[in-house]
């Protein structure tokens, strides 16, 4: 539908080597953008990550980059539209989790997680706004989580950062709404990927809790977020601004349920 169409749109997701991040770029590429990949651990797993976007016919490109790094980035987007063209839509993706309780957690990881998580999408979207504030318009993504909502345990930093970047949205839409730009978020629930492998199998406590604290009854598929994706990026959301939809199969709706409940 030509509402949802992203034909002609270039997109840049970064860390959209793996995970959510491959599963989004993928939908989105899909309905027809030009791809941007960006990735920080290696060249090779960036290449692989072009590789199977080609296969799919998707048009894509990886430039590696640190994210968290001004000169990088700044470096980065220039090349980027010397090459290929100015972006239309950022999905700022990239992010790291670590588990560790706030009592025994230090500093610099902490610093860590807020630099990743938090100031580099500003770092991202600072850059990137510019070109669509002149050509007057644009979409930005922000993936933020749950836990821009709830806490959790072991994870105060991941938290704190999800949380920021939930205001830091908000804050971008009330300045950037003016020159046609819309930037909103979304934020997983728990969903099955390489890294939840271990935790999936019937009869893990943690596996038994998602599942009978999820409405839906399941574990999110990473191509749920397709369809999130795809609108947000398109003419469809064009007057949605400064909003985090929550692709969770319901955990935020409910307070749960009894355990021996049905």
């Amino acid at each position: 539908m030509e509402l949802f169409s992203l034909t002609g749109k270039t997109a840049l997701i970064t860390g959209g080597t793996h995970g959510l991040g491959m599963a989004i770029a993928t939908g989105i590429g899909k309905a027809g953008a030009t791809l941007i990949i960006n990735g920080n651990s290696s060249q090779e797993k960036i290449d692989k990550a072009v590789a199977f976007y080609n296969e799919q016919d998707i048009k894509a490109y990886g430039y590696k980059f640190d994210v968290s790094s001004e000169k990088e980035v700044v470096a980065a987007l220039n090349q980027i539209e010397s090459d290929i063209a100015p972006i239309d839509i950022l999905v700022n993706n990239a992010g790291i989790i670590k588990r560790t309780p706030m009592v025994d957690m230090e500093v610099a990881d902490f610093e860590q997680v807020l630099k990743i998580d938090l100031v580099a999408p500003f770092i991202m979207a600072k850059h990137v706004v510019k070109g669509m504030i002149t050509r007057g318009e644009g979409k930005i993504i922000n993936m933020c989580s749950m836990m821009s909502e709830l806490g959790r345990n072991t994870v105060g930093a991941y938290a704190a950062a999800k949380g920021g970047l939930k205001m830091l949205t908000k804050n971008m839409a009330t300045e950037w709404a003016k020159h046609n730009i819309q930037v909103n978020g979304i934020g997983p629930g728990y969903f099955a990927t390489s890294q939840t492998a271990p935790i999936r199998v019937d009869g893990h406590p943690f596996n038994d809790f998602i599942v009978g604290r999820t409405p839906a009854g399941r574990w999110g598929d990473p191509d749920d977020l397709q369809g999130t994706a795809i609108f947000l990026s398109s003419k469809a959301s064009n007057f949605v601004n400064g909003q985090i939809v929550y692709v969770d199969g319901g955990i935020l709706a409910t307070i749960g349920k009894p355990a021996n409940e049905d």
